[in-house]
């Protein structure tokens, strides 16, 4: 991809450029969330993202790979870019295996690496055709490049199960806020990948203009005065368009045109660019809300003396406490949220003695009317199988279930929600991995998948769509319940357990995934958690309340519920991400099949 003959490299330059792809990887994650309190580069905030950095970041691999003169040699640097901006994005996977898992430390991280350097795989073999096939023409291979990235993403995110935690488009939340209602996450990583390449391009152009400049003859004239000007032939290379006639100008400045119109839409459109996407959407009523936050430390929750004991006080308390707000006030909760196993035990473990005085809350509101509550909880049986779960309450339910022995039985009437996408290791163990689970003491099972889609639950004239832990990444899935406009949800809201990965920056990273999700599909988000980021989000990924992480207590919040479909929503909701998968593989085949676009990347030697 270099555009030169094949030969053999400066000394030390590998060195150098393996050093470049180490900062590249990096930045890349840092772009996602940065994770220094400390200190932080111009343009970025702890926690939050930059859009910026992540294209400046991977523009350093386009020039790694420009500079690349074999295949091998971009494939490594591929992948050791990959590794390093998995590595460092959710390297808080250690906490998880170490500090709660009991695995040694030394095997946690290897742990950690090992998980990072086979999901980039993906990226090395992209990057690999790439080189191998890339035609000269710089256009076409900026397009071919944000092609295969873009696939490479969507590979990591949906081959065995996917986990795209961390993908490029997280990182622009906010710089391409616009552009989320309409492609999507990884449509914001392809326009990403094409001005990281366009950067790239123009910075090893312009010093490969200056390197032949700076190594031409002079030319004297006529007179013997002593003034220099380039020769004709670097001339020519600083005025490339020119040079080669008006023709290819043209396509120089329509180039330019396209790039720049891709920066004026993260700089420029205001309001009415970033509410495009969202102009068939329109408010649907607002949500009064408690979302909780129990802040049971991970070692403690499932602790029958400690964590056990304060979750099955605490949670029920504020129920009770939010059906005497809405009674004595206009402005009581009409929704309550509890987060994922918020009550950690099976309904069958627990007796009347819990439910009751529960339920009795409830019940003592007027059927369909005053506080609902949405709680997580685990169901099933060991005959069964158990599920990762919530259960929606009303006060109608309440009554029909007081007096009862047990809840869990499939007429209970209560609204049920079962987790689609499960946690690889944590709520199923993939084949031939039950010997790596046994190193660690965590609660693992193998947990049974709920359908998608589930439908959506009627409260307080809203349609509330759960979602349980990391199901919010992958927003294809949530855009299923949308296949019928008339039924699709008003309000999301994601039911989290993150204590598993401590104070670490995985709360921060799981916030923006929410926001993200919440502007392509048009609908708040509403998030309650176990330790943090309990938070509401408005339609637009705005984060209007939140509550301090690592303390216990309620964000008591209205929202205000959406209908309508983004364009993501409404072609996501019909077809996946199929047209994402064909669009940017049949630009990579075809511009690699196609002649007219000059020679193929044969000059970079094959091996």
């Amino acid at each position: 991809m270099s555009r030169r003959p094949p030969g053999r490299s400066a000394r030390g330059s590998g060195f150098v450029w393996f050093l470049v792809c180490l900062l590249g990887g990096a930045l890349q994650a840092a772009s996602i969330a940065w994770p220094l309190a400390g200190w932080s580069p111009p343009g970025t905030e702890y926690g939050q993202p930059s859009g910026w950095w992540q294209i400046a970041s991977l523009a350093l691999l386009v020039l790694a790979l420009q500079f690349a003169t074999r295949v091998g040699q971009a494939v490594w640097r591929g992948w050791v870019f990959a590794t390093v901006w998995l590595a460092g994005t959710f390297w808080w996977l250690f906490i998880s295996l170490h500090t709660y898992g009991g695995m040694p430390a030394w095997m946690s991280v290897l742990a950690v690496l090992a998980l990072a350097g086979s999901l980039s795989i993906y990226y090395a073999v992209v990057v690999g055709f790439l080189c191998a096939w890339a035609p000269v023409s710089r256009t076409a291979q900026g397009i071919m490049f944000a092609s295969l990235w873009t696939l490479a993403e969507l590979a990591r995110g949906h081959w065995f199960t996917g986990f795209p935690w961390g993908a490029g488009g997280y990182a622009h939340v906010d710089l391409m806020a616009g552009w989320a209602p309409l492609v999507g996450v990884y449509g914001m990583g392809f326009v990403a990948a094409l001005l990281a390449y366009s950067l790239a391009s123009i910075f090893s152009g312009v010093w490969r203009r200056f390197s032949l400049w700076m190594q031409s003859s002079v030319s004297r004239s006529a007179t013997g005065a002593h003034g220099v000007t380039p020769g004709a032939r670097v001339q020519t290379r600083l005025l490339p368009g020119l040079a080669n006639g008006w023709s290819s100008a043209l396509r120089s400045l329509a180039l330019f045109l396209v790039v720049g119109a891709l920066v004026l839409s993260l700089v420029g459109g205001g309001e009415a660019w970033r509410g495009l996407g969202h102009r068939g959407t329109a408010a649907a009523g607002d949500l009064r809300v408690w979302l909780l936050q129990g802040n049971i430390p991970q070692d403690q929750k499932f602790e029958p003396g400690t964590g056990v004991a304060q979750a099955l006080d605490w949670y029920p308390r504020q129920i009770g406490d939010a059906v005497q707000a809405a009674r004595t006030t206009t402005t009581g909760p009409q929704l309550v949220v509890a987060p994922e196993t918020a009550i950690p035990l099976l309904p069958g473990q627990l007796g009347p003695e819990f439910w009751q005085p529960l339920l009795g809350h409830l019940a003592q509101q007027p059927a369909g009317a005053g506080v609902s509550a949405l709680v997580g909880l685990p169901l099933g049986s060991l005959e069964q199988g158990y599920t990762n779960s919530v259960w929606g309450l009303t006060s109608g339910s309440a009554h029909r279930l007081q007096g009862q022995a047990r809840l869990d039985t499939p007429d209970n009437g209560l609204y049920r929600y079962d987790k689609h996408h499960l946690v690889p290791f944590g709520e199923f163990i993939p084949p031939l991995f039950r010997w790596f689970t046994d190193l660690m003491n965590i609660p693992l099972g193998d947990f049974n998948r709920g359908a998608l889609p589930q439908s959506a639950w009627a409260v307080a004239g809203q349609r509330v769509a759960p979602n349980i832990c990391y199901e919010d990444l992958f927003g294809e899935e949530l855009a299923a319940s949308f296949r019928d406009p008339s039924a699709s949800p008003t309000v999301l809201v994601n039911l989290s357990n993150i204590a598993w990965f401590g104070d670490s920056i995985a709360i921060d990273q799981h916030l923006h995934i929410s926001r993200l999700r919440a502007i392509e599909l048009g609908r708040p988000m509403l998030r309650a958690t176990n330790t943090g980021a309990t938070a509401v989000i408005d339609h637009q990924g705005r984060v209007t309340q939140q509550l301090q992480r690592l303390t216990r207590g309620r964000l008591e919040a209205s929202v205000q519920g959406r209908s309508g479909l983004t364009p993501y929503a409404q072609w996501t909701a019909q077809w996946g991400l199929a047209p994402m998968w064909m669009v940017c593989a049949v630009l990579a085949l075809l511009i690699a099949l196609a002649r007219n676009l000059g020679r193929r990347g044969g000059r970079t030697r094959r091996r």
